[in-house]
Formats: structure tokens, C-alpha cells, sequence
């Protein structure tokens, strides 16, 4: 076991899917033609003002509710000055030390199944800025000929949350994270889509000795687009600094890109003191006074969070607190469980098939649950075919598979390749009568005691039939003749 503890940080960027830009009237889109969304305002054109976004506000209210901040009745903003190609105007308008939402926490689950509180530093909004595109002509990996900029995203509205550095394990920052994302998602606040840049990550890694109070020598993580690649870049920081440490040598303070493909972190570029962004008060945007009326009514529109869900889920439904937390955990899976139970009532075979057979599906196609064609309906007339004996519980999953890759309706499946189950108890007597005298061994085993002897006969009986003879009605045959 190491001497030393992770000390990581996390500092969250989720973009808000308003209509509009933060401060002009560009519309919010991912992709496009590059350039196409695009103003005086958003490209920072002299005497150009800007407008502040209101839904955007109340986005960012709106999520430090969540997440139980303290909602700021004074906020401003904030230019944060420096010059980078994707930045058109040569600053941000960000917020600096009056964010909309200031201290909060969020508490998670962690793998084993305790409960662990995470602090929440701030929650603010800014713009977001472009996007640079890096072309080499010769196909190198590092360095490029030249570069180009798209300014679509330039202006988007921000959210970016700033954890206090509680997190001990790679592990609770990637569930952090997701828990992040499904509030995010209930909220209705943005898509966070990773892949595409709605959701984004940098972490602050640092180790120190178990028991010290100090922190360490920290580093900053960049360009993590999945839950897995964050835990794998902070497995692959941790595991770098614990070796520099032991053997004796210096943790350098610096920004470090992560590479998904190589599997680890490579230096960006220094950073041994704070960058000096020159933060000072917008002056083209007055500062905001949030009433406490105003906090009160955006309150009154939040939604039923994940935590609540999973408490009025054992309520409602009777769950076991597993299968709600799992349930209630993304947002999509909960409203696949709630959409189904409104006409399937047996809730705990409801829930084995998502959590079974359908997770499964999914996750070996990659897919999320509302990504499929696969609906609440074909779940619930599957479950009510094999309730009312049409089909096998063996057969079932053979119809869930194919009704998960072709859309099609379990009755339509069914029907198609004569999949009903057999309940005529004269054809399955004859196919039983067949095994009993095909396996005397089996049957004496049987009469001796050994049960697993039974387990045997029923399968030759199920493979005679194809699977479709009733396995209720088997074992009752197999009994009462062994009896005999």
C-alpha cells in the first residue's frame, strides 16, 4: 500500500443549450458551416455591446440550487484578459470573485457503496471561447503547418463548475462526474455530449503523505472526453507522481495533455506560478441584482433531481435501494423504468430485464438507452407474452435479442419464426415419455435423491422441443411420472 493519498480537484465546463449566445443573438448549434454564427458582438467588432442572456442566468441559478450553492443576490462580470487565437475579442467575459453561485456540495456514491461528500468551490457563467483546428500537411502527429479558427462556438454560454479538492480517487471523480451529468440532464440544461464538447473536464492532481495536511505539488490534466479517459489520465498522473516521490525527485507544477491513444500524459506547458488574467469589472455590462423572489421562483421550476427520484422510487415502486439508485442514476433509463411500470405492474421483473438482459444489449452495442429501438412497449408485451405462458422465459431472450436489433414487436417476432410456447399437455407428455425411457440412469439418480438428475431430463426435454414446450409444465410431467 502507497504512503501517499490523491488530492484531486475538478474543474467542470458544461454548455448551456440556450437559443442564443451569452451576449448576442447568435443562435447555439453544434458543427455547421464554420464561421456561419457569428456577429459584431460574439467576434468583439468596436463599439459592439453586449446583452446578457437571462435564461442563461437562470440556467446557472438553476444548477447551483442543485447542487445546493449559495445563490449570489449581487453578481458580475468579469474580463478575464489573454491572447489566444481562439478568443476573438483577446478576452473572456467570465466572472470573477462575485459568481452567480458561490460555495455548494454534491453528494456521491462511491463503488463500494459509501457516501461521500464533494465541496463545491463556485459555480459561474462565462462565454465559451472558438475552436482551433490544426492542420499538418505531411500527417505528423506533433506540430502542424498551419492552423484554423471557428468562431461558431465563440460566445456560447458557459457554465463552469470548480470543486474544492475532496476528491481521493480516480473512481469518485468519474462518478462525480457522471452525477454531474445526469443533474445536468434532469435540469434540462444542456445535452452534456462529451464527444462533442458540451461536457468538459480538467483535473488538478496532486499526492501528499496519509495524515498530512499540506497539499502537494499539483498538476493540471486537459483534454479527458469520457468518464474513461478521466479515470485512466488520473490513474496514469497518480501513478507518475508516486514514482517520482519515491524515488526521491520533484513534482513539476504544469498543465498536461492526456493521450487517449498512448495511454498517458505529456507536458503541455509550464506552469510554476498563477497566470495573471488581469481580471477586471465589465464595463460594458451593469451588474446583476438576483432578488430573493427571483431565486425563490427559479426554485419552483426545478424538476425531481436524481437523489429525489431514487427515494420516491422505493416509495412507489417498492424497489430495493440498489435497483432505484441504479434506475434513477441517468435519466433516461429512470423514464424507460416509469414509461413501462404505467402498464407492467410486476416491478422486480420489470427491473431485471433493464438491469439484465436489455443493459447488456447496450452496453455491447455502445449504445445509451433512449440510442435504441427498443421501446417501453416491446419490453412490456414481451414480459406479459411469457406471463401469460405465450412464450418461454428461454424463448423470451431469444425474442429480446431480436427485437433489440430489429425494432421489430415481440408478437410480430412471435408469429414470424413459430416461436409460441407449447402448453398442450399430450404433445409435451409424449416428448417426456420419450426421455424418461431414453435416460434410466437419470430417472434412478432421481429417485436416489440427486436433483441435479432433474435439471437434466427437463433440458432433453427443452431441446426436443425447441425450447417452446412449458418448463412449468414439464417439471410437473417429469415428477408425477418419476412418481409412478
Amino acid at each position: 500500500m502507497s504512503d501517499y493519498e490523491a488530492v484531486i480537484g475538478l474543474e467542470i465546463h458544461i454548455e448551456l443549450n440556450t437559443q442564443s449566445k451569452m451576449f448576442c443573438d447568435c443562435e447555439v448549434a453544434f458543427a455547421g458551416e464554420p464561421n456561419t454564427r457569428t456577429c459584431e458582438v460574439c467576434l468583439g467588432m468596436p463599439g459592439s455591446l453586449p446583452v446578457t442572456n437571462e435564461k442563461a442566468i437562470q440556467y446557472i441559478a438553476k444548477l447551483g440550487l442543485a447542487l445546493n450553492c449559495e445563490i449570489a443576490n449581487f453578481t458580475q462580470f468579469h474580463r478575464k484578459n489573454y491572447f489566444y487565437p481562439d478568443m476573438p475579442k483577446d478576452y473572456q467575459i467570465s466572472q470573477f470573485d462575485l459568481p452567480v453561485a458561490g460555495k455548494g456540495y454534491l453528494d456521491i456514491e462511491s463503488d463500494t457503496g459509501e457516501f461521500k461528500r464533494i465541496g463545491i468551490t463556485r459555480a459561474h457563467i462565462e462565454e465559451d471561447t472558438g475552436k482551433m483546428l490544426h492542420i499538418s500537411r505531411t500527417g505528423r502527429i506533433h506540430g502542424a503547418d498551419y492552423s484554423l479558427v471557428d468562431f461558431n462556438r465563440a460566445g456560447t454560454p458557459l457554465a463552469e463548475v470548480v470543486t474544492e479538492p475532496d476528491i481521493r480517487n480516480p473512481d469518485d471523480a468519474r462518478i462525480f462526474m457522471q452525477s454531474l451529468r445526469n443533474i445536468a440532464l434532469h435540469l434540462g440544461i444542456s445535452d452534456v455530449n462529451m464527444e462533442e464538447g458540451s461536457l468538459r473536464v480538467d483535473a488538478n492532481v496532486s499526492l501528499r503523505k496519509v495524515g498530512q495536511k499540506e497539499l502537494g505539488t499539483k498538476t493540471e490534466v486537459k483534454n479527458m472526453n469520457s468518464f474513461r479517459a478521466l479515470k485512466r489520465a488520473l490513474d496514469f498522473e497518480i501513478a507518475r507522481h508516486t514514482k517520482l516521490l519515491e524515488a526521491g525527485e520533484r513534482v513539476v507544477q504544469e498543465t498536461r495533455h492526456w493521450d487517449d491513444a498512448g495511454g498517458k500524459t505529456t507536458s503541455l506547458r509550464s506552469k510554476e506560478e498563477a497566470h495573471d488574467y488581469r481580471y477586471f469589472p465589465e464595463p460594458d455590462l451593469v451588474p446583476l441584482t438576483l432578488k430573493p423572489s427571483y431565486i425563490e421562483e427559479i426554485r419552483a421550476t426545478l424538476p425531481e433531481l436524481p437523489e429525489a427520484r431514487r427515494k420516491r422510487f422505493e416509495d412507489q415502486y417498492s424497489l430495493v435501494p440498489h435497483d432505484a439508485r441504479v434506475l434513477s442514476f441517468e435519466k433516461a433509463v429512470g423514464d424507460f423504468f416509469e414509461e413501462s411500470a404505467k402498464d407492467y405492474k410486476n416491478y422486480k421483473s420489470l427491473v431485471n430485464w433493464i438491469m439484465g438482459e436489455f443493459s447488456y444489449h447496450l452496453n455491447n452495442q455502445g449504445l445509451a438507452i433512449d440510442e435504441c429501438a427498443l421501446t417501453p412497449k416491446h419490453l412490456v408485451q414481451l414480459l406479459k407474452m411469457i406471463d401469460d405462458n405465450t412464450i418461454s422465459g428461454k424463448i423470451a431472450k431469444e425474442v429480446f435479442d431480436e427485437m433489440f436489433n430489429t425494432g421489430k414487436l415481440p408478437s410480430v417476432i412471435v408469429e414470424e419464426k413459430g416461436l409460441t410456447q407449447i402448453t398442450d399437455q399430450s404433445e409435451i407428455e409424449k416428448v417426456v415419455d420419450m426421455v424418461l425411457e431414453e435416460n434410466p440412469q437419470a430417472v434412478t439418480d432421481l429417485k436416489e435423491g440427486k436433483d441435479r438428475a432433474l435439471g437434466f431430463l427437463v433440458g432433453q426435454v427443452m431441446r426436443l422441443t425447441k425450447g417452446k414446450a412449458s418448463p412449468e409444465l414439464v417439471n410437473k410431467l417429469l415428477w408425477e411420472k418419476i412418481k409412478q
